[in-house]
């Protein structure tokens, strides 16, 4: 899924003032390359921040590292944009670490601009950065007094190029050096050119005779799709198949057609996981292929063809399921696939055999995997909660989710507006506590929509800290908190095999009184009835927060926990 990504902005300019020192030629760089900073203030970064918000720049504060780096990631994934970051050194840059390491497996382009040990040596206080980067496979760079404006534009353009994070270090001691030189604008090795990837016109002639014979095909579209802007190309050859579509849930509603199933994967509806697995070819275009899109082995039926098209390095491509391979970039190949197929007549196609599928009810979000009001615990049922909301909530919204058990049944039953609105920070590195950073981020990013966060209680209060930063950058947000008082994703592995579920139960926290205390509304949720004080306060139309925290129950299990837990069964 290899691509460029944009690096246009539109910020403010920021004058330079004389002497340029390595702090304010690296914030000229982030003011010509990026659209927004978030960061958290220290003794490596303060010249820097001060220079940008002296000058207007847009800067978010976070309360804990954590955030500065998951506002940015969120930024990206709802803009597109490359985002940039900023902590100090030492403590400052390892509370990053997690959210660091999230960006590098979600693979999102972002520069974090850190303070860093002199370079006379380290303090006492002083770690590896560079090394502790490197371990999760993130590169570092350092601004110099000889190479700092270069050494800047430089992150920005690895970060766009590579399609990951990079970190850009100023070691303590020339933080407020003047350049050696002009403009600290040293000559640099250039950077490997990108390779292009064109098919083969026999492999694409091989591809398109497979896709013309199938019975029943269906395309699945993964990010890689939305990445090279490759939607159009990918429909018109759906289309002309007479296919059904999949998406991954980071290329939600990337085919605007009503013949769409929607999510591939754990977050699968069992109505259209049930259609999913008829099909006999299926093209894989720009998706990862996990184990949990490709629901451990079960979304499609034993002996389907896979066919793949991706420009990844062809070492990344295996896959057990995946019978056929294309390699080369996806808006050429799919163009060429496409003009290689002539229009099916649709009356012969698998959409005339299932007709229902863009009807009104296949489509709708109601919970017809378990529609019971309550589950066995007398505590609310998600399906039910979550399907009412996508009723209630707004339709121009973005949809911001932390990690957690509970990410099972937002992708399910809540629609988004376009593949950047359904935004999932920690799910690469199975994390949990990342969600308010990143909610905030995706409303700096997008302010013309509602926020919707949906959290847990156990990744609600780990990364409680920037509740206040979410409310200070949020114009209108619905944080909802589906509260099972535990751990839920232990409970349902470990617990129900036996082992004491002490550790996994949280005290019962009522979140909608904490965002009262700071100054958001709020109201607890019992029974299904109780969600019309959401509905009552959105109909206001007014800014500002409102917090649901529902009472969820802790015996019903995801449908993406059920197949993970099956697949452990099956091993």
């Amino acid at each position: 899924m290899t691509t460029t990504v944009s690096t246009t902005s539109v910020s403010p300019a920021v004058t330079v003032s004389s002497p340029v020192t390595v702090s304010t030629a690296v914030a000229q760089v982030i003011a010509e390359r990026a659209g927004h900073l978030f960061g958290l203030m220290g003794n490596g970064n303060a010249h820097m921040i001060s220079h940008l918000t002296y000058a207007g720049f847009p800067f978010t504060s976070a309360r804990h590292e954590a955030a500065t780096v998951t506002m940015a990631d969120a930024w990206h994934r709802a803009t597109g944009r490359i985002a940039a970051a900023t902590t100090t050194y030492g403590a400052g840059f390892t509370n990053t670490y997690t959210a660091l390491a999230e960006a590098r497996l979600a693979r999102i382009p972002l520069v974090l601009v850190v303070g860093d040990a002199p370079t006379t040596g380290p303090r006492p206080f002083d770690i590896d950065q560079a090394g502790a980067a490197a371990a999760v496979g993130v590169t570092t760079l350092v601004a110099t007094p000889e190479n700092a404006t270069a050494m800047a534009h430089r992150a920005f353009d690895l970060a766009a190029q590579t399609v990951q994070p990079v970190v850009l270090a100023i070691p303590y001691d020339v933080g407020n050096s003047p350049l050696a030189g002009p403009a600290g604008q040293v000559p640099l090795e250039p950077l490997p050119i990108k390779p292009v990837w064109h098919a083969d016109p026999a492999e694409l002639d091989r591809v398109a005779e497979l896709l013309a014979s199938a019975q029943r095909p269906l395309v699945l579209a993964g990010r890689g799709v939305v990445l090279a802007d490759a939607a159009a190309p990918l429909k018109e050859l759906g289309d002309r198949l007479g296919a059904l579509y999949m998406t991954s849930v980071m290329a939600v509603g990337v085919v605007d057609s009503p013949w769409d199933l929607g999510v591939a994967g754990g977050f699968t509806r069992t109505h259209r996981l049930e259609l999913a697995r008829q099909a006999d070819v299926v093209l894989v275009a720009g998706a990862s292929l996990n184990a949990f899109q490709w629901r451990y082995g079960t979304l499609f039926a034993e002996g389907t063809r896979v066919i793949r098209i991706d420009n990844e390095p062809e070492a990344d491509l295996a896959h057990p399921q995946v019978t056929d391979y294309l390699h080369a970039d996806l808006a050429p190949a799919l163009q060429g696939l496409a003009g290689r197929i002539p229009a099916a007549d649709q009356a012969g196609t698998w959409r005339a055999a299932v007709p229902e599928v863009a009807g009104e009810a296949f489509r709708s979000a109601d919970p017809v995997e378990d529609p019971a009001e309550f589950g066995p615990d007398g505590r609310l049922n998600p399906r039910a909660v979550v399907a009412a909301l996508e009723r209630i909530l707004p339709a121009e919204r973005s949809v911001v989710m932390d990690g957690g058990h509970f990410i099972g049944w937002a992708p399910m039953y809540l629609s988004v507006p376009d593949p950047r609105a359904m935004v999932l920070v920690g799910t690469a590195f199975q994390s949990i506590g990342l969600g308010f950073g990143s909610a905030a981020g995706v409303s700096t990013a997008r302010p013309d929509r509602t926020t919707v966060l949906v959290t847990g209680d156990g990744g609600g209060l780990m990364g409680l800290a920037d509740l206040e930063t979410f409310l200070r950058a949020t114009r209108r947000g619905v944080i909802l908190v589906l509260n099972d008082s535990a751990y839920g994703a232990e409970l349902h592995q470990y617990a129900s095999k036996g082992l004491d579920p002490t550790a996994m139960l949280i005290g019962e926290v009522d979140f909608a009184a904490l965002g009262r205390a700071l100054g958001a509304h709020g109201a607890k949720a019992r029974t299904l009835a109780d969600l019309a004080a959401l509905e009552e306060w959105l109909a206001t139309g007014e800014d500002g927060v409102f917090v649901l925290d529902v009472a969820i129950s802790q015996k019903v299990v995801a449908e993406f926990m059920a197949a993970s837990l099956d697949a452990g069964k099956r091993l």
